[in-house]
């Protein structure tokens, strides 16, 4: 599954139109270059390693539960087969063996079908979800974007986003839910394209 080369120009002409700051932001970061996940179940799984822990300690955690995994990739089948004390030993925190062998248990017997959601609206799969122990609202927006290349989703409560608002919409503190959606209202229906252009933004200083 890849993005529509042709939707994408048109999400950039529009931003550049209804939007100059982001047109500015778009002239700086180039050209756009999300990539898709093809295997669903192991983004949900990689998404559910890595909250609130480092980047480099989920890395080191999913290549673990890879090895552990080994000759067998990480599915729905090979996490079902884990006890908790087996994904315990490869750094998982409790909780986190818990979430994972729920969102097994769940895309195995059915009740959460993965292989579904592309034909599904936005607002029902972020109802399924969160059903999933360890699955918050943020990660299902990213499964949308990052998954099913979904284009007008707008993660406001991501910390990335509301630090690019601040610093390019020139706000003293951190914007609230009201004033992001205020801000993001011309960004529809291409939501997504500019929320990945405002994580882009965060490394102008960088570079």
């Amino acid at each position: 599954m890849s993005l529509d080369p042709y939707e994408i120009r048109r999400a950039l002409r529009h931003l550049r139109t209804a939007d100059p700051v982001m047109g500015d932001v778009i002239k700086k970061a180039g050209p756009f270059r999300l990539k898709l996940g093809r295997d669903r179940f192991h983004m949900l799984v990689a998404s559910i390693i890595s909250q609130q822990i480092s980047g480099k300690a989920a890395a080191s955690i999913r290549q673990k539960l890879a090895q552990y995994i080994a000759p067998e990739k990480i599915s729905r089948e090979s996490l079902a087969r884990l006890s908790h004390e087996e994904l315990r030993s490869v750094g998982l925190s409790p909780q986190k063996a818990t979430y994972l062998l729920d969102l097994a248990e769940r895309v195995a017997n059915g009740s959460l079908r993965l292989d579904r959601m592309g034909r599904m609206p936005d607002e029902k799969i972020i109802e399924a979800l969160v059903e999933v122990k360890g699955i918050g609202i943020w990660t299902a927006q990213m499964f949308l974007i990052f998954a099913l290349g979904r284009l007008d989703v707008f993660p406001h409560a991501d910390l990335g986003v509301r630090m690019a608002i601040r610093d390019l919409y020139g706000l003293q503190d951190l914007p609230d839910k009201d004033i992001s959606h205020k801000i993001a209202a011309p960004w529809r229906p291409y939501a997504s394209v500019a929320t990945w252009y405002c994580w882009r933004s965060l490394e102008f200083e960088e570079n």
